[in-house]
């Protein structure tokens, strides 16, 4: 760690980094199990439900250009203090929303402070560590975030079963506040702050975005999401509409899901001591591919068919997203805040997309979502088959090793 959190400690700071990076699976899972229901509670269809969503991850995108320069200007603490209490606030509103238009126009406001929140993430972690630490770090927040995504959609399942929908979004005001607290404990990391103005602050974004090899990684890197987002935008109908699943099974396949890709990080982390990460990176495109197949034979034959070809499907995605972040944080050694705010929107951009395409066929959700993740992973495979013998990669690489 290049910079000691007096008041957090090392293992406080470790607790701090994950439960601001958990903003995105917690404000998405926690509700999932209410979609369906959604649907008759609103008077409306599924479509428009979606875009509770759909227009959340829109909104977050942009919001991480808009957040991430301003945080090498003005340091990360008060982006992040800002952030947390417009996404507290905004939760409170969408508690006590009546339709489903003000549900849309409340979740804008929560995805305006929460993508504030992710955008500091990110960069903190790219202040405190370097290399092979800086990757086994990321490696151990996303394998405990992803606790959020198992425990989240029981959660939500419980409290539709104890209370009404808009409990939902008080739990996730108290969880922003946690983070209010937490975040008045952390010190400010950035060394060095942009001196220009705010708007040559966001220019800086362009900066970033002309840079080659940064670029070519991140069309890479960013695809990929289309997959798993597209899996979180049709699950709940596949199991409960399709499968005829409750809302509470539902919620322990989506659970089991998530198992995969709790491990998908860790799982990267062991094998790459002894496998090179070119090889690794272009299995899981393989496996994406093959789940992709797989999804479209035999994914409609019962939920159980199902869970377990999705499941490798989403620890592919989530296992390269390690190697991935991380080769194109190296390639930027200056703007962080621009460079982490364009790697999340892109992906952020791509998962929506993903969730808008699966969406066009209500009747035909899971043939969709195979061909997804099939299109995903070969596009991926062939855009890594060339990237991976650059230098700009294979330096990065053996400089992690060291």
């Amino acid at each position: 760690m290049k910079k000691v959190q007096h008041v957090l400690g090392k293992t406080g700071t470790l607790i701090f980094l994950v439960v601001i990076s958990a903003f995105p699976p917690l404000t998405t899972d926690l509700y999932l199990p209410a979609l369906p229901k959604m649907v008759v509670i609103f008077n409306t269809n599924q479509t428009m439900v979606n875009l509770t969503l759909i227009v959340y991850f829109v909104i977050y995108a942009f919001g991480l250009l808009f957040w991430g320069p301003l945080s090498d200007k003005f340091g990360r603490k008060p982006i992040l203090l800002t952030g947390t209490v417009i996404y507290t606030a905004a939760s409170l509103l969408c508690a006590m929303v009546s339709s489903v238009e003000f549900l849309i126009g409340a979740r804008i406001i929560q995805a305006l402070g929460g993508s504030a929140v992710t955008v500091v993430a990110t960069a903190i972690v790219k202040d405190l560590y370097n290399g092979r630490e800086r990757e086994k770090v990321m490696a151990t927040i996303m394998s405990l975030v992803i606790i959020a995504p198992m425990v989240a959609p029981i959660l939500g399942a419980f409290l539709l079963k104890i209370a009404t929908w808009p409990m939902i979004f008080v739990a996730l005001a108290v969880f922003g506040t946690i983070s209010i607290i937490l975040a008045l404990c952390y010190e400010e990391t950035l060394e060095t702050r942009y001196t220009g103005s705010v708007i040559r602050a966001w220019g800086r974004l362009g900066t970033v975005a002309k840079n080659p090899h940064f670029l070519s990684l991140l069309i890479i890197f960013s695809i990929t999401p289309m997959a798993l987002m597209a899996f979180l935008a049709s699950g709940s109908y596949i199991y409960v509409n399709g499968f005829g699943f409750t809302e509470q099974q539902f919620s322990y396949a989506f659970s089991f899901n998530a198992l995969f890709a709790f491990f998908g990080p860790t799982i990267y982390m062991q094998v790459s001591k002894r496998i090179h990460v070119q090889s690794i990176i272009t299995f899981f495109y393989a496996v994406l591919i093959v789940c992709g197949v797989l999804t479209y034979t035999i994914g409609h034959l019962s939920p159980w068919i199902f869970a377990l070809v999705v499941g490798p499907a989403t620890l592919a995605v989530i296992a390269t997203r390690v190697p991935g972040t991380n080769l194109m944080l190296d390639q930027q050694k200056e703007d962080t805040g621009s460079a982490v705010a364009i790697i999340q929107f892109s992906g952020m951009m791509c998962g929506a997309i993903g969730m808008f395409l699966v969406s066009l066929r209500p009747e035909e959700l899971i043939k969709d979502l195979a061909i997804i993740q099939f299109v995903v992973g070969v596009i991926a495979s062939v855009l890594w088959f060339y990237a991976k013998k650059r230098h700009y990669v294979i330096d990065n690489l053996i400089k992690h090793a060291k």
